[in-house]
Formats: C-alpha cells, sequence, structure tokens
C-alpha cells in the first residue's frame, strides 16, 4: 500500500470499473470463509485499481480530502485497539477531548462550549441544529415534537449545501421552512435580503429561529460575511450556525483568516477534518458555544447507562449525552496524529499552496482564448469552460460535459460537473497535498486539446 500511494501519480486518476469486476464485486459470501491471502489479493485486483481517485494529484472532484501516511496509520492503530468512545474512564475519550480543545482554541471558542467529533460536516450541522432547535423550542421538542402553530424557520444562502435543507427535514422542520436567500456580487449571503426575509416572517406570524451561515461554499469557493450576519441574528435572537465543511481551514492561513472574521462569535460551527487538513475519511466535527445548551439537547440515560464515581464506568461527561450516538469509532485518532505531526503551521501551508494553485489555473484559464472563467477565484475552487463562438449555449454545455467525461475516462483528471447560473461549468477544487503546478497545467492542457478533438464533433 505504501509504494501504490507513493507511485499513485503514475495511474490513472479515474479507472471505469469492467463489467467483471462489477461480477466479482456480486458474488454471495462463501459461507465457509476464505483465507486472508486470497481476499487480500481480492481487494489488489478488484478493489484498490477502481477508487473515485481522490488520493491522486490530478483528483479535482467534489470536495474530497487526500488523506495521509499518518492518517493511515492512526486508523489501523484505531481499529486495532477497537474502541467505543460513547463514554466511560479510557484514554481514547481524553484523546478525543484534546482533538476539541485544539479545535476551540483553532476558532476562538470559550472553554466550556460543547463539541463533538462525527462523521463529517453533514451530521454535525444535524447536531449544531438540533441545539438550535432546542434552544427555540424552550426544550419542549424532545418531548412535544414541533407543535408551535407559529412555524419555526431558518435562513441560508442560495448558494449553501443540501445537507442544510436535508438536516431540516431530519429535524421535523421541513424543507420548506428553510429560506433561501439570494447572495451578494461577492457570492455572500445578502444581509439586507436576509433582514428583509426575516421581517416578513414575523408578520406572518412565523418563529424565525436560525440562520446557517457558509464559509467556503461548494460551487464557487465563496465566503458569507459572519459579522454581518452575527449583527442580524442578534437583531433578531437567532441562533448563528455556520457550515465551515473545508472553508472553514482557511484559519489556519494568516493570509485568509481574515476572510473568516466573526468566526469566534457564531453559535455553532461545522467543519470537515477529511477535507482540506487532510485526516482520513470520516472526521468531521461541531462547535457548540453554550455547552449546556448542547448537553441538555442530548442527554439521556437508562439504568445500564450509569455512570459512577470511579471504575470503568466513570469518567463524567460521556460522549452520547452530546450526539446521537452511544456506539462512536476512535475516529479521534487520526485527527490527533494529523495534527501533532503536522502542525497548524504545516497545514496552513497546504492551504495557501492550494489556493495559488487555484489563482495560477484562474490566470492560465484567462490567458486562453478558448477558456472561459465562470466565477471569481476566491480561494481554491476554479469554474471554466472551454469555449467555441460558433456554439449556442445549449451546444457548449454539450460539449464541455463532454470534455469532462473524455478527461475522466482517459484517466488524465478528475475535475467535477456544476452550473453556474445556466451554464455548464468543468469545476476544480484543489484541496490535495499532492498537486503541484505540473498537474494544474496538465489539466489545463488536456482540457484544450479535448476541446478541439471534439469540437465540431458533438451533435446538436
Amino acid at each position: 500500500m505504501v509504494d501504490w500511494l507513493r507511485h499513485r501519480d503514475e495511474e490513472p486518476a479515474w479507472r471505469e470499473i469492467p463489467d467483471e469486476i462489477e461480477q466479482a464485486l456480486a458474488r454471495p459470501l462463501a459461507p465457509g470463509g476464505e483465507t486472508e491471502e486470497a481476499i487480500y489479493a481480492d481487494f489488489l485486483e478488484t478493489v484498490l485499481p477502481y477508487s473515485l481517485g481522490n488520493t491522486h494529484p490530478r483528483f479535482f472532484g467534489w470536495v474530497h480530502g487526500a488523506g495521509t501516511p499518518i492518517g493511515a496509520l492512526a486508523g489501523f492503530l484505531a481499529a486495532t485497539m477497537n474502541a467505543n468512545l460513547g463514554g466511560r474512564a479510557q484514554a481514547p475519550v481524553l484523546v478525543e477531548r484534546q482533538v476539541l480543545d485544539w479545535a476551540r482554541e483553532l476558532f476562538g471558542f470559550p472553554a466550556g462550549s460543547g463539541g463533538i467529533l462525527l462523521s463529517g460536516t453533514s451530521m454535525a450541522t444535524v447536531v449544531g441544529l438540533a441545539v438550535a432547535r432546542h434552544r427555540a423550542t424552550g426544550g419542549r421538542d424532545r418531548v412535544d415534537g414541533i407543535q408551535d402553530p407559529s412555524r419555526l424557520v431558518g435562513y441560508t444562502s442560495a448558494e449553501a449545501h443540501n445537507s442544510i435543507a436535508k438536516a431540516f427535514e431530519l429535524l421535523g422542520l421541513g424543507s420548506d421552512a428553510l429560506r433561501e436567500i439570494p447572495v451578494d456580487d461577492d457570492g455572500g449571503l445578502d444581509p439586507e435580503q436576509l433582514e428583509r426575509a426575516v421581517r416578513e416572517d414575523l408578520e406572518a406570524g412565523h418563529h424565525p429561529f436560525a440562520v446557517v451561515a457558509t464559509v467556503g461554499s461548494v460551487n464557487t469557493g465563496g465566503f458569507d460575511d459572519l459579522l454581518a450576519l452575527r449583527r442580524v441574528a442578534d437583531r433578531h435572537d437567532l441562533w448563528l450556525h455556520v457550515d465551515g465543511a473545508f472553508g472553514a481551514a482557511a484559519q489556519l492561513s494568516s493570509r485568509f483568516a481574515p476572510m473568516l472574521e466573526g468566526i469566534d462569535r457564531v453559535d455553532s460551527l461545522a467543519f470537515d477534518f477529511h477535507k482540506w487538513l487532510q485526516v482520513p475519511y470520516d472526521a468531521g466535527c461541531v462547535l457548540i458555544r453554550d455547552g449546556e445548551l448542547h448537553r441538555a439537547t442530548f442527554e439521556s440515560r437508562r439504568d445500564y447507562l450509569t455512570s459512577q464515581e470511579r471504575g470503568a464506568a466513570s469518567g463524567e461527561p460521556w460522549f452520547c449525552d452530546f450526539g446521537p450516538e452511544l456506539s462512536r469509532g476512535f475516529r479521534a485518532l487520526k485527527v490527533w496524529f494529523t495534527l501533532r505531526h503536522y502542525g497548524i503551521e504545516r497545514l496552513g501551508q497546504m492551504v495557501e499552496r492550494a489556493c495559488d494553485q487555484a489563482t495560477h489555473l484562474g490566470d492560465r484559464v484567462e490567458a486562453e482564448a478558448e477558456l472561459e472563467l465562470m466565477a471569481p477565484v476566491t480561494l481554491n475552487v476554479v469554474c471554466f469552460r472551454f469555449r467555441d463562438d460558433t456554439a449556442t449555449p445549449a451546444e457548449l454545455d454539450r460539449l464541455n460535459r463532454e470534455i469532462l467525461t473524455e478527461l475522466h475516462e482517459r484517466g488524465l483528471a478528475v475535475p467535477s460537473p456544476t452550473r453556474v447560473g445556466d451554464q455548464f461549468a468543468l469545476r476544480v477544487c484543489i484541496c490535495n497535498h499532492r498537486t503541484g503546478p505540473d498537474d494544474i497545467d496538465a489539466l489545463a492542457e488536456a482540457t484544450l486539446a479535448i476541446g478541439r478533438e471534439v469540437s465540431g464533433l458533438v451533435a446538436v
């Protein structure tokens, strides 16, 4: 595996899964078991070559972290220990508490604030908004559910991640209770439009309770103005939650941290260690400013979960009282290893290097007459497309879809598809610490070559 990772750039960025491999991975379970050697050989042949490719330096799709060898080692150690971090007196619980303390210090959260590690920002947002719901209902939500006739409503950007709407659905609020506010010229949630929407809901008899800000929008990398949103939230007693899935990592860079001004004043923050902070999947986190409210939202014990002052059943507080899970893996160990090994300074340099590479790609796109930049490059995301002045808008969309597919199928690079406005675009998100300038140039050259090759061949 170490050799595979060392030579990852010599392999295709992505491979299509052959029919025979799909069939092999649909075989029924052998009732008598198999040897370790046979299973490992099968893994090398049928699984390892056909990953999505996010360890490859020319993987630019979606927002996927690349992982590190030190994180992989920690994952092996954690699996060997097989610790359950629901609670009780054990060192792995102390490791997670230490990781959370480091996160609080990084983002300026006070001592005593709540926090817990989860699978990712999607679940962290569910937890953060559950605490906001608990606050808004005075705690009645845990017994009565949501029965207030003045319906709870929340607000987020039109560019927000779809996990926010899912959180509203899972929490019984319904996606119709989430107002999508237009963005301003900088791509952030417009505070004036937010103020207007809140006032309209109050006049209609609704109960505004939360606003969800984004730092690092998925589509273009845009940032909401946290200080401006904090002022609106304070005027109307709204909970301010932040989706910082990957953009929160900008806090590690002195160059980009000013974009996060006000992060230390939000009520809850959800972010991923497994994206830009290079921890292997999965490792998300939520911080809650009011630690007592966090615990009140989830605390629940039966007799078989009674704690004691001494012995294995001690170790309060238990993490099962701060989230929905009692069975919790030792994901904190790979975060602990990664942060200790690389340190904040080196991780911040990785963030800056990725942003520099995005700027380089944006400059390259603007310098090429056959390429078009679709949105400003503000962080590590570049949206662009191949141009053909003779093509209609629909033909341009089909052309760029074909270019994207060819980049994938030839194993050259993996950008992801998106739309900017009503136009199809190739989206490049640079999170991979293995990516270098040559990989950026190779993507630009391949896009140009394939675009010239297939332009005019795409059916009208």
